[in-house]
């Protein structure tokens, strides 16, 4: 027996099942003036092709085809997926969406917006995380690497606290507030109870700003002089401050605002 011909008559039989071919009790009219993606070509379909030529070899707009799986009456999945990507400009721009928007998308609807939301998520987790290592927070970059992902797609303003250890080390972090599209409310009880509990050395602050531009506001500078404040009375020590934008942050520990906030 050939093992390489029985491979890949598995590879087919796989691909069958999740992409079956028009059944044949179908009116050939039907077949034929069908837009949908199992009428095509086998090599121009995005999951044959995902198998054989591995997922890097697909367009943005095939990839979240394969998510969705199936298109409306007359429009492909790779239809949709195009429409999606045309309305909200990027693979990111359609991330950030929340579920029940998608969900209110004609074509869409609430199961395919919770595969999709799934997908982004995941991805979202997987560029924050550093495997199963101790995740060490010792500068601005690091802090954005692992946090960026996770927030700075958001649409309300969220505050959150990563507590340290005296080597930097990530104990755990805690969401402090979540707020309206332009300010969250904070209190210094909230932010400094769990990093008691967790007899953290230090605190790095974060929050994210929704329009995409990390600028500190007065208020945040504000906020952040009070907080550094109440953490000196407690003797504990606040490491930054740092704000997330679209694709880019700023660390007031960096602009030396920790210390001289209402100055700024």
């Amino acid at each position: 027996m050939d093992c390489g011909s029985g491979q890949e008559e598995a590879a087919l039989y796989l691909i069958r099942r999740i992409d079956p071919p028009a059944p044949a009790c179908y009116p050939r009219t039907m077949v034929a003036t069908s837009s949908g993606i199992g009428t095509w070509p086998a090599e121009d379909r995005p999951r044959e092709r995902l198998y054989h030529k591995g997922a890097d070899s697909l367009a943005d707009a095939e990839l979240l085809a394969i998510q969705l799986g199936s298109g409306l009456a007359g429009r492909s999945a790779m239809d949709m997926a195009r429409d999606l990507l045309s309305r909200y400009g990027s693979l990111s721009g359609l991330a950030g969406c929340g579920v029940a928007e998608l969900g209110a998308i004609r074509g869409v609807g609430p199961v395919k917006a919770v595969r999709l939301a799934a997908a982004f998520e995941i991805t979202r987790r997987l560029r924050s995380r550093n495997g199963h290592c101790r995740v060490v927070l010792g500068s601005p970059e690091q802090v954005f690497a692992r946090y960026g992902p996770l927030m700075e797609h958001l649409k309300k303003e969220v505050f959150r606290v990563a507590l340290l250890d005296a080597q930097n080390g990530l104990l755990r972090d805690v969401v402090i507030s979540e707020g309206t599209l332009s300010a969250s409310l904070v209190h210094p009880r909230e932010v400094f109870k769990p990093a008691i509990l967790e007899s953290a050395a230090s605190l790095i602050l974060l929050h994210n700003h929704p329009s995409g531009d990390p600028t500190p506001s007065r208020e945040d500078l504000r906020l952040t002089r009070q907080l550094v404040e109440c953490a000196e009375l407690l003797d504990m020590r606040i490491h930054d401050h740092v704000i997330i934008g679209r694709e880019r942050f700023i660390s007031l520990a960096q602009r030396g605002a920790l210390a001289r906030a209402e100055d700024s």
